[in-house]
């Protein structure tokens, strides 16, 4: 397990509930070379004088050197707490997924808004649609296959394709890698009316264009 040992006097946003731990903030990061390279691994962050601090997904290779999964410290980071958060966000957004046109697109899943740092979800088309997906994060990454299975089992769609935006995975250290991760791939391009406003959506990239 790796142990992230933080600066004394720079505990405080943690306490705070600040998420995210800067490299400029880290005094030292204990364990083994293998896990200290592996983007996303969890570590067990702790103050100077070695008090429990929070779990969080580390990455050597960011500037946000951990984001912060839970500052319970008997919460441990696993396929149960992924899926519960999944489930929770899902049921936040639940009552604008269910009021949602067919033609237009409702965010699901909002990052740290939703205790899932660096993963946004939209879905367009209810249950019959799609489902995208954006992991911006180490962590998220390291546990896309549990959080994808969630998603298809609580929203009962079964088109997840993932998006990626090049310049944000390269600043984290990460491929990049787009597609369908299950079902089929959506169209170049759909309808979508926002604010009364009609367009076409090329749901792979999120560039809009002027519809035709």
């Amino acid at each position: 397990m790796l142990i992230i040992t933080i600066k004394q006097g720079k505990e405080k946003s943690l306490l705070a509930g600040e998420p995210w731990i800067y490299a400029s903030a880290i005094e030292k990061v204990d364990g083994k070379p293998n896990e200290k390279m592996k983007a996303g691994g969890t570590a067990i962050v702790q103050s100077s004088s070695t008090k429990f601090l929070a779990r969080a997904a580390y990455n050597s290779k960011s500037q946000i050197r951990a984001r912060v999964w839970t500052f319970d410290e008997g919460e441990p980071v696993d396929h149960a707490l992924i899926k519960r958060r999944v489930k929770a966000a899902l049921a936040k957004s639940a009552a604008a997924a269910k009021k949602a046109r067919p033609d237009q697109v409702v965010k699901l899943v909002n990052a740290e808004a939703d205790n899932l740092p660096g993963l946004l979800v939209e879905q367009y088309g209810g249950k019959d649609g799609y489902l995208i997906c954006e992991f911006q994060a180490a962590g998220v990454d390291a546990w896309k296959v549990p959080i994808v299975q969630t998603l298809i089992a609580e929203t009962g769609c079964r088109n997840v394709y993932e998006r990626a935006d090049e310049l944000v995975r390269k600043g984290e250290g990460l491929s990049f890698v787009e597609g369908a991760l299950a079902g089929d791939e959506p169209p170049d391009e759909v309808p979508v009316t926002e604010n009364g406003v009609k367009f076409a959506l090329d749901l792979k990239t999120g560039e809009r264009y002027k519809f035709r």
